[in-house]
């Protein structure tokens, strides 16, 4: 079967706007494209609607693709001081030139809605996270609501299952391994190098649960996919449609692998509704921190 996304996400996005509304609209969320990025374009414009259908201001900034690294973290200065912004999320890819390093540093840990903050992110491997990064959280919030609609217990639905990541990019393979931990999974992380010494097959039959995000056409395929495993799909890739035009894909074949699975997220339409809510979400999350009664302990 296959997971229907778009539905998680309508629902997350109702009880979203009633959380706005609890906090009087105060929420609003800042992105920041340096370049022109087509995928990075798009995605900026969806945050954008999706803010403005449940009433959070939003503000679209861009930057050429010779910005310098002083005017993008000047930008990020100029965003943290607008009152009406709770979050501030620098879009993927950068220009070479700029150091993401450099830059993520320079994010308000309290308006650092991705988790990209050193702070952030040891907070998350910590078990203490302030915001959990978008995209790992939207696939796991997928799996809850499977989880939900299978009948199962969600409080052990992980526990001692055989987690296996195929992608360990900062911003999802490795706070997915860290949420998965957290959740009482076992937890296998592959890579380009597990591929590279033929061991790629070995662990993701064995999987119950798979996730993968490694920007790969079609990469798992049936025959790497255990009976009755669980199968999200993160990729998202342009391909030829053989019409002249591109067609969207996953990293998972999904023709020969929903067969196999019992479930498998399908792309479009999978992870990436429910990332683009999260997001909004985690901007909702910021703006109650910020409204925390003086004196309340807040990690900065």
């Amino acid at each position: 079967m296959l997971i229907d996304g778009k539905a998680i996400a309508a629902r997350l996005k109702e009880t979203l706007r009633g959380e706005l509304e609890a906090i009087g609209g105060v929420a609003g969320i800042a992105t920041v494209l340096v370049g022109e990025d087509v995928p990075a374009a798009v995605y900026q414009r969806r945050i954008d609607r999706g803010a403005r259908e449940i009433g959070m201001a939003s503000r679209p900034e861009q930057l050429p693709a010779d910005a310098t690294l002083g005017q993008v973290i000047g930008k990020v200065a100029e965003l943290d001081a607008d009152p009406d912004i709770s979050g501030i999320l620098v879009l993927r890819p950068l220009p070479a030139h700029l150091p993401e390093s450099r830059i993520f540093a320079a994010l308000p840990p309290l308006k650092d809605v991705e988790a990209l903050h050193p702070l952030n992110a040891g907070l998350l491997s910590l078990g203490m996270p302030r915001f959990i990064p978008s995209t790992p959280a939207a696939a796991f919030h997928m799996l809850d609501r499977h989880t939900e609609a299978a009948g199962r217990d969600l409080e052990s639905a992980f526990d001692g299952a055989n987690l296996v990541l195929v992608g360990r990019s900062n911003n999802v393979g490795k706070p997915a391994a860290i949420l998965g931990l957290q959740r009482n999974a076992t937890v296998v992380s592959c890579h380009h190098h597990t591929s590279q010494a033929g061991h790629l097959e070995e662990f993701t039959r064995g999987a119950d649960i798979l996730i993968v995000a490694v920007g790969v056409p079609g990469l798992i395929t049936g025959d790497m996919v255990g009976e009755g495993a669980i199968v999200i799909d993160i990729g998202i890739n342009a391909v030829d449609d053989g019409a002249g035009g591109v067609r969207l894909v996953g990293d998972v074949d999904t023709a020969s692998v929903e067969p196999v699975a019992e479930a498998v997220s399908p792309v479009p339409g999978g992870v990436g509704p429910i990332t683009d809510v999260w997001v909004l979400r985690n901007a909702v999350a910021a703006a109650k921190l910020s409204l925390a009664p003086a004196g309340q302990l807040v990690l900065r």
